[in-house]
């Protein structure tokens, strides 16, 4: 009795493992079979290398500069009376901006053109005595001298009187006054800023070892943070004649217009010197390019090949495309473009989405989907 169920027991744990082997085997039969199964191609968006004029660019950056700018202030110290302007007006040349206390210069420019009335009238009352002798010539010259004098004195209060007021020295638009009707100011008190919009001078500098890249005339594009999506034009006006001793650079002034009145003097300006003579350049997008520690890359579409060198074609009769890897040496960026000095050819198709799947030789399929760009497309290092 025993004797029988040791048996029944060890013909059902023979059992259990003969059930747990064939399960086990059917497992690793499934996988093997998995693995074994054509993969499905990866889809990737693709663009075509292509071959264009490139004009270089050589990258600044700069400050603009009203045409012309001052602060307006004052020579001599007095008591406004009249501010004649409103801030943020547009002033012309010559017109009156603000007017000090003046009455003491004026009482005694009235005292002093009386006595160069009367001291005019004895010069020429002199001048008739002279010639006959009536007066000798001593008395004459002093009569004249007396003369020239008492003009000294009006032509002096004059010009004080006249610093007793400011007119603008050029057109422009006049910015926030800084005073009012009844302050005292002493002399060298800012009234306002006047500036000069109509251009802008933007101040840059490039290294010694690009002068003679640069010249007179030379176009450049601006770009400023108040406007990121807009490129203003202008034109190299000046290079200074002299290297700056510390940092070695020279400096360059570009003049661009100013007719909307967008530009500020002061402003951070990002600015490109166009130069000459465009060369033809292999361009990609900039979304085909894996930028890494180790060297930028990017994968090119190719067709597989076989171990005698035929080309490998689908059940359909296609050949068999596969991504490959090939590192790369880039130059300028630009406008989402890239331009590839080594390791891509005129017309070759090159991968722009989908190489986060990708490996060296990946099967892959070209896609028509618009949106497999903006889902797939790898990060790109700034």
């Amino acid at each position: 009795m025993l004797r029988r169920r040791m048996l029944i027991m060890l013909g059902v744990v023979l059992l259990i493992v003969l059930v747990l082997a064939a399960y086990k085997a059917f497992s690793i039969y499934t996988m093997i079979q998995g693995f074994s199964a054509p993969r499905p191609p990866i889809s990737v968006a693709v663009a075509t290398a292509t071959e264009q004029p490139w004009q270089a660019r050589l990258p600044t950056v700069g400050t603009l500069k009203a045409l012309q700018g001052v602060d307006l202030s004052l020579e001599i110290a007095g008591t406004v009376t009249d501010v004649q302007f409103q801030s943020g007006q547009k002033v012309k040349a010559g017109q009156p901006i603000v007017q000090l206390d003046s009455d003491v210069e004026k009482a005694l420019l009235e005292t002093a053109m009386a006595d160069l009335g009367l001291s005019t009238v004895n010069y020429n009352r002199g001048s008739q005595l002279v010639g006959s002798q009536a007066i000798s010539k001593g008395e004459f010259d002093r009569l004249s001298a007396i003369m020239k004098k008492d003009q000294a004195t009006v032509n002096q209060l004059k010009a004080s009187l006249a610093k007793k007021r400011i007119l603008a020295p050029f057109s422009g638009t006049i910015g926030i006054r800084q005073v009012d009707v009844g302050d005292y100011v002493p002399s060298g008190t800012m009234i306002a800023t006047l500036q000069d919009l109509s251009s802008l001078y933007v101040d840059f500098f490039v290294p010694e070892q690009s002068i003679p890249k640069i010249g007179i005339g030379q176009s450049v594009q601006v770009i400023v943070a108040a406007y990121p999506k807009e490129t203003f034009p202008g034109t190299i006006s000046a290079i200074n004649p002299k290297v700056e001793n510390t940092t070695r650079n020279v400096q360059v002034r570009a003049t661009l217009a100013n007719p909307d009145g967008k530009l500020l003097p002061g402003m951070f300006a990002s600015l490109q010197v166009l130069l000459p003579d465009p060369q033809p350049r292999i361009v990609v997008p900039e979304s085909a390019i894996t930028y890494t520690l180790y060297g930028n890359s990017l994968y090119v579409v190719a067709q597989k090949k076989a171990e005698d060198g035929s080309v490998v074609k689908d059940d359909k009769g296609q050949p068999v495309l596969i991504a490959e890897r090939r590192f790369i040496e880039t130059g300028e960026r630009r406008d989402g473009r890239v331009m590839v000095t080594k390791g891509v050819q005129n017309g070759e198709k090159v991968v722009t989405a989908g190489q986060i799947k990708l490996d060296n030789g990946a099967h892959i399929a070209i896609s028509d989907d618009k949106t497999l760009a903006e889902k797939n497309s790898p990060p790109r290092a700034d």
